[in-house]
């Protein structure tokens, strides 16, 4: 596993925390075809023993779905975005659940809470609470991704291994 680090000492190489705990899904798994197919971009998905989520690598929030609450944007310092994405379907809950610590332009370290959410009002609402974490498509930097498998938690590192362009 990993095989690249060792291959390309030269090139940049960014490391992830799991932004969540609980068990890893292939993209494949997840109960929806946009994740699914990897038309958004490369990822894995967490189903949730927990309803926090933390920021993965220090950077800063580009974006959070003002109404709904339920996915997030990060941007590492290189400039390469990560989508955190809780649920599917979860945008019907219009917030409801929901409860963002940090706003669009704050900058956040590792282990950051970001977000905390509802896993029971998810499961009331016959939702699934699987939550893709995607390293969006046509990012230019990035020479290849890496995903671990297995269960996540902040404290088994790296979850995802992104390793940039020489340029």
């Amino acid at each position: 596993m990993f095989e690249f680090a060792k291959k390309k000492k030269s090139a940049r190489l960014i490391e992830l925390e799991a932004p969540l705990k609980g068990k890893t899904l292939t993209l494949e798994e997840v109960p929806d075809p946009a994740f699914s197919s990897g038309t958004i971009g490369k990822g894995r998905a967490i189903l949730p023993s927990e309803g926090k989520v933390t920021a993965p690598c220090p950077g800063t929030v580009v974006h959070i779905m003002e109404k709904s609450k339920h996915a997030l944007l990060l941007e590492h310092e290189t400039g390469i975005l990560i989508l955190i994405h809780v649920g599917i379907e979860t945008v019907s809950l219009k917030g409801e659940g929901f409860y963002p610590c940090v706003s669009a332009g704050d900058k956040v370290s590792t282990g950051q809470t970001l977000l905390e959410f509802d896993l029971e009002a998810i499961a009331k609402a016959g939702l699934s609470p699987v939550t893709p974490i995607i390293i969006p498509g046509g990012q230019d930097l990035i020479e290849s991704v890496e995903f671990k498998g297995g269960t996540a938690s902040h404290e088994d590192k790296p979850f995802i291994r992104i390793l940039l362009k020489n340029l």
